[in-house]
């Protein structure tokens, strides 16, 4: 496949073949998945809450584990809110960790990435930060961040408002490279989007549905099976919409949270209190859910993607096909 000039830019900088990153997702990236999307040619990146938390690796030995699948590039996500002192502190051994493993490519979420852009420029690594909006990146920029990811309506987890074409209209002016980031499945979705001017995409839907994504049998098929249609938005995980499968549970259970946390989340002092109960039980229930076969209480986090997904297959045949090969 013939690339821009911008995505040839980017693919000399992260040093991969390919213009592909493969999403971080909780609890989606095991670290074969990750491998596997690097050695296809695109850019694995690591999701350390789920690598510790889901697949159960130290952090470092996680890492190592994944070298030893593939010598090709790999990056680190990095969710940045300080809400927790503890997490944050967390936070930064990670990146720590992260680089004298040598990873050089970091992908910045919730938070002002300043003090992770000092510590990886001083390395020569790149950050990417994720935006949904210019007020959003503009602090990013004013970090100095190399690129953004730019979450669209059609992503999965927690989407952006806008669609792909008016986002990059939102983002082009700040003048760095934009990853677009939701709705991407087939050669022709990934053609349209460097065409826009983007210097690659981001894919995490796609990825799921693959043989080295360690995730349930029943959560893949669920992604098979759905249409654009059945993908919702529900504030019940996290008090803000995420980007989930409908089924049952979702239907039975609504797309609000209870009128107990409706009532937290619209008070400053209550709002700290119920998204720190919404994050930690979601961490819980996505975590079972994806691993698990299926179970009463299922959230399954997908996008719109979903449309152009039609079969499980491995990590290079996705990508083969993303080149518009064909298998």
């Amino acid at each position: 496949m013939k690339l821009t000039a911008a995505a040839s830019a980017f693919t000399q900088s992260t040093g991969v073949d390919y213009p592909i990153i493969g999403g971080p997702m909780y609890p989606c990236s095991n670290p074969e998945l990750v491998a596997a999307i690097s050695a296809g040619g695109g850019l694995g990146v690591v999701q350390p809450v789920s690598l510790t938390y889901v697949y159960g690796y130290e952090l470092r030995a996680g890492l190592r584990y994944i070298r030893s699948l593939t010598d090709k590039p790999i990056g680190m996500n990095a969710l940045i809110e300080r809400s927790s002192r503890r997490y944050h502190q967390r936070m930064q051994q990670w990146i720590d960790i992260a680089l004298e493993e040598g990873i050089r490519f970091f992908i910045t979420s919730l938070g002002k990435p300043d003090w992770v852009v000092n510590k990886v420029h001083a390395a020569g690594g790149l950050v990417y930060h994720d935006a949904t909006l210019a007020k959003w990146a503009r602090k990013a920029v004013d970090s100095g961040v190399d690129g953004l990811i730019a979450v669209n309506n059609r992503a999965g987890g927690h989407a952006g408002g806008l669609d792909a074409a008016a986002l990059y209209r939102e983002l082009a002016g700040l003048g760095l490279p934009l990853i677009s980031a939701g709705g991407i499945s087939t050669h022709a979705q990934l053609r349209a989007a460097l065409d826009l001017g983007y210097a690659g995409v981001q894919l995490g839907t796609r990825f799921i549905a693959t043989t080295q994504c360690a995730v349930s049998e029943a959560y893949k098929q669920a992604i098979v099976d759905a249409g654009e249609k059945d993908i919702v938005l529900t504030e019940r995980l996290s008090g803000i919409p995420v980007a989930v499968i409908r089924n049952p549970y979702v239907e039975r259970t609504g797309l609000r949270p209870g009128p107990v946390l409706r009532l937290l989340l619209g008070h400053a002092k209550g709002k700290y209190l119920a998204r720190t109960f919404l994050a930690l039980r979601s961490l819980y229930q996505l975590k079972r859910s994806a691993r698990a076969a299926a179970v009463p209480n299922d959230y399954w986090q997908a996008g719109k993607s979903v449309a152009g997904i039609d079969s499980i297959d491995s990590v290079d045949t996705v990508i083969r096909r993303l080149l518009g090969e064909q298998i």
